[in-house]
């Protein structure tokens, strides 16, 4: 490798390289370069002469002398019209006297055209060095292809005391954004600013305004990725010799140019005159969207449509884009064969919105007519039978019309057609049954004419499996252990256990390195509630413990003292911190726990700003159907004013800055001023992460600051919620059959499930003709159902009758999840399958006992205090692996307890009662601790309960031993008090045993 110690040096090595490995020409500047039009013109009519000589020709006959100023008039005028550029115009080339002339030649799709081939070949890749755009300005770098230029370079080495910020500062300060090399749209389509180590581009120079964004490739793998380059890939190269080797290259650039660059308009309505106008912007993929792109084609063009992809992409990552390329480029897509891959490709999205997007997107690629096809609200299942059954290669529609339409029906007549199925936001939307539905879509149809419903459950589970003729590209943030397995890529960990990985990631710790997006735990801010609860009745009647904490736990969320207090923080945290922010334009969301809530917390906002007259804060609330408070009905309609549509819009604009939400709005919403996040509703996992990250979009040119006050979840939980999609997520376990026999077995070991009723079911579900139920159908399924109710009712007290609906509703999610993933068929288990999944809709175990709380309890001594700024402002921890659910479907075992008990409880978790923030764990810590000693596990093994009950307290100690790091002062407590001991692990004695004797 050869030493570069000035930028002369690393000019010169880049120019060596092109012109020894990639066909380049050098030219020179003082002899090629025509400033006025950014041209090397004897370049482009070499290339016109050598592709075009017939037309050629007639021009001159017509032009005479003055052939090549026509044409290069003609050229700049296509560029320079409204509406147009360069890119569209070398695309597009120009019509000049009723003659087409190409400006370039497009790689084919096949290599059956000869002349096409030929004329690929004969585009003029060129370079120059030292470009004097004028008397005063010279540029390091600038690549040309048939004349025209459309990369330029400013190099710096770090060899001589300088670095890519240097070259962003030259670019920014000392070039002139309307030198026609660097004409926004009419010049240079992409300006590169590069040191050996790191590249940053831009597609318009705007002096000081000018954004740079980066160009790497990401350092490191799994959990190690992160922003920047591998200093050490293996290549005996500079680190940045992917823009030499890759980039550079000829088929590289004219792919980029011709499948990847275009303008995307958007339409912008001035609020105060009304005047419309179109904002442009040039669009250059990042490298990891071109990466993506390029590497899921490359194996779909070897595996067909064998198959399925998932695509980790962080927010921030330019998804919609990256997709609308995808999709374009899979619709031509040919396999080695020569052979078309997909003869359509749908893009399903849970978004209408993003419909428009990429639809905007892929015309913006690509100007042919009739490409794509939107199944919008407008459209019927009708519409989207004559897409599916006409030509139309791209159909964009979403999930929701997707999945509620009989889409097999409509395609079972198209099992001749391969189909590739893009999915914007794989969640728990796309397994699972919903996902059955999509694939039930576009299955193959292998029934004979007559079939019985033993056939037809048959063709069902044949149709469950991966479809030979569909390949499903599933993008998201945050895979699901589910999604990894449907659509992840298997391997091989060090251990040599299977583990399923996403094809292609993009994280979320790169995207906020990169300044895509923002670290939205950087500012944690935890409220504590303190309040006392009393009884208002003198009986102690018995409550089931978790159902009379939710009644607790929303009785406290709801009342009037707590609220006010609340909104009271929030209003003052806002006007004070956040308001300012954004030059003013900052606005807030506030999650809330329940639609009433929301309703609630409105009302007490709207009377806290009116009482103190402020005229700066002003909210807007969302939630969906109708609440019922105090014999009033409220919508989000009727207490913002105007239709739910509107709000995204509205809420946009200047004259609202706060956001209540009830489930809504805290996915797939982009709404970049949002600085501030009030959380006052319990998150958890995946739903952590996509309600938090409503805060993570960056708000060019502001240098944004987010904070988040939660009043209900910790900083440390957050953490945790996010650690698996930080790096990469990989799914660690997976689900066999063997398991789901093993459930099987356990549900038939009750004998409530009669095969007769089973078979009866099964019959009218899944009837030959698939005509629709009748009501004697209808009762006699309801018959059957009820009357495995019954026996479950009548012959099983509460544990075992909640110990057979957690084995259904782990037999239900692995059958569903194992149809999907493999191709098993098995028709009596299918038929298994429909009852338990119908019969789980008719089993509720359990209840609160039939007592209200409501007028007997009071909440009083409201507090909320502030627990500090909680926030990590460092580095976050990864955890990548996750585990698939399978069986363990969690259902925690009720213990039933006085009420003053559950009080005495409550209270001191806020803050009355022993070491209230540690006993809220400690239990928890408890009860690991007794699972998973040896001792416990071999007597529970060789005993019954009763006998089992004797050693228990003599073989806790160990245990407790164990969790004195933990918490010591606790622990010493169980470990020096029997009294206290016996009456802690007496809470869990049942459980464990029950547990430990399920593990053996």
């Amino acid at each position: 490798m050869k030493i570069i110690g000035t930028e002369r040096d690393y000019q010169r090595y880049i120019i060596d390289y092109l012109i020894d490995n990639n066909g380049y020409i050098e030219r020179k500047c003082k002899t090629n370069y025509d400033r006025t039009t950014a041209m090397d013109r004897e370049l482009l009519f070499r290339f016109l002469n050598t592709t075009q000589p017939d037309t050629m020709a007639a021009l001159r006959k017509i032009y005479n002398g003055q052939t090549e100023e026509t044409i290069v008039k003609f050229i700049l005028q296509s560029i320079d019209n409204k509406g147009s550029s360069l890119i569209e115009t070398l695309k597009s080339g120009i019509e000049i006297s009723n003659m087409h002339l190409d400006l370039l030649y497009g790689k084919p799709a096949t290599d059956y055209n000869i002349d096409l081939v030929a004329k690929y070949n004969a585009n003029i890749f060129s370079i120059m060095e030292e470009v004097w755009i004028n008397d005063d300005q010279r540029i390091d770098l600038v690549v040309f292809l048939n004349g025209f230029a459309i990369a330029t370079f400013e190099l710096k080495c770090q060899s001589a005391g300088q670095n890519y910020r240097m070259a962003i500062k030259q670019y920014s300060e000392d070039r002139d954004p309307k030198n026609r090399l660097f004409l926004f749209k009419a010049g240079a389509l992409v300006n590169f600013a590069m040191d050996l180590d790191t590249c940053y581009m831009t597609t318009k120079l705007d002096g000081l305004g000018t954004r740079f964004i980066p160009f790497n490739r990401g350092r490191g793998e799994g959990v190690n990725t992160g922003e920047g380059n591998p200093l050490d890939d293996g290549v005996d190269d500079y680190p940045m010799h992917y823009m030499w080797d890759d980039i550079l290259r000829r088929d590289s650039l004219i792919e980029l140019i011709t499948k990847f660059v275009f303008i995307q308009r958007e339409q912008v309505v001035d609020e105060l005159t009304g005047k419309k106008s179109v904002k442009e912007k040039l669009i250059f993929p990042r490298y990891h969207q071109r990466d993506a792109v390029r590497q899921l084609l490359a194996d779909a063009e070897y595996n067909g449509t064998q198959l399925n992809y998932l695509i980790e992409h962080s927010a921030g990552s330019g998804k919609t884009n990256t997709i609308a390329w995808l999709a374009h480029r899979l619709v031509s897509l040919h396999d080695t064969q020569n052979q078309i891959v997909y003869d359509s490709v749908l893009v399903i999205t849970d978004r209408v919105v993003v419909d428009r997007q990429l639809q905007d997107a892929i015309k913006g690629i690509d100007h042919k007519s009739g490409l794509v096809c939107t199944i919008d609200d407008k459209k019927t299942s009708a519409d989207l039978a004559d897409a599916l059954k006409g030509n139309y290669k791209i159909i964009v529609t979403t999930i929701q019309k997707f999945l509620y339409v009989d889409f097999w029906k409509l395609a079972q007549n198209q099992n001749n057609k391969t189909f590739a199925i893009i999915i914007d936001e794989a969640h728990s939307s796309t397994s699972g049954k919903d996902m059955i539905a999509v694939k039930n879509t576009l299955g193959q149809n292998e029934g004979p004419e007559e079939a019985d419903a033993q056939d037809a459950i048959e063709n069902e589970i044949q149709r469950h499996g991966k479809a030979p003729n569909v390949s499903v590209f599933a993008f998201t943030a945050t895979p699901k252990p589910m999604t990894l397995r449907l659509f992840g890529r298997e391997s091989i960990d060090a251990d040599g256990n299977p583990v399923y990985q996403p094809f292609h990631l993009y994280s979320m710790k790169q995207a906020i390195e990169e300044g895509y997006i923002l670290d939205v735990l950087q500012n944690y801010i935890e409220y504590k509630t303190y309040f006392e609860l009393n009884k208002t009745i003198e009986d102690d009647p018995e409550m089931k413990t978790i159902a009379a904490k939710r009644q607790i736990a929303r009785y406290i969320d709801l009342f009037d003292d707590n609220i006010n207090q609340r909104v009271n923080i929030i209003v003052e945290h806002f006007r004070s911190t956040v308001m300012q922010e954004l030059g003013g334009q900052a606005k807030a969301m506030v999650i809330t726990a329940s639609r009433e809530a929301a309703v609630k917390y409105r009302q007490a906002f709207e009377d806290y700003v009116t009482r103190h007259n402020y005229k700066d804060v002003k909210a807007l609330v969302a939630f969906s159907g109708k609440v019922k408070i105090e014999n009033t009905e409220y919508t989000e309609p009727s207490m913002n004013g105007f239709a739910e549509d509107k709000l995204p819009k509205v809420f946009d604009g200047d004259e609202y800055n706060v956001l209540l939400v009830a489930n809504k709005y805290q996915v797939g919403f982009d709404q970049p001023k949002l600085c501030a996040m009030y959380v006052l509703k319990k998150l958890r996992g995946v739903n952590a992460v996509q309600t938090l990250s409503r805060l993570n979009r960056v708000c060019p040119p502001f240098d944004k600051k987010v904070v988040v006050m939660d009043f209900v979840n910790h900083a440390e939980e957050m953490e945790e919620a996010f650690a698996p999609f930080y790096t990469t997520t990989v799914l660690s376990n997976t689900a066999t059959i063997a398991q789901l026999r093993e459930l099987e077995n356990k549900i038939d070991g009750y004998n409530v499930l009669d095969d007769r009723d089973v078979d009866t079911v099964a019959s009218i579900v899944y009837n030959p003709k698939g005509k629709r139920t009748t009501a004697k159908e209808d009762r006699l399924v309801y018959q059957c159902i009820q009357r495995a109710v019954n026996v479950l009712k009548n012959q099983f007290n509460e544990d075992h009758q909640r110990a057979f609906t957690k084995n259904c509703r782990g037999f239900v999610r692995l059958y569903e999840f194992l149809s999907m993933a493999s191709s098993f068929g098995d028709p009596e288990l299918h038929k298994k399958y429909v009852f338990v999944n119908l019969l789980l809709t008719y089993l509720v175990v359990g209840n609160s006992g039939g007592i209200s709380l409501k007028d007997k309890i009071q909440a009083t001594n409201f507090v909320q205090e502030s627990q500090g700024d909680k926030g990590n402002k460092q580095r976050h921890a990864s955890a990548p692996n996750v585990k698939l659910s399978g069986a363990d479907v969690g259902l925690t075992v009720d213990e039933v307890k006085h009420l003053s008990e559950i009080i005495d409880e409550v209270n001191s978790r806020a803050g009355k009662g022993y070491d209230s923030s540690a006993m809220t764990k400690v239990m928890l810590q408890i009860k690991d601790l007794l699972l998973h000693s040896e001792k416990l596990k071999t007597s529970a093994k060789n005993n019954t309960e009763q006998d089992f009950e004797f050693s228990f307290y003599d073989n806790t100690d160990d245990a407790l031993i164990e969790g004195l790091a933990q918490n010591q002062d606790f622990f010493s407590l169980l470990l020096s008090n029997d009294d206290i001991k016996h009456r802690v692990l007496g809470v869990f004695l049942h459980e464990v045993y029950k547990e430990l004797r399920e593990q053996q």
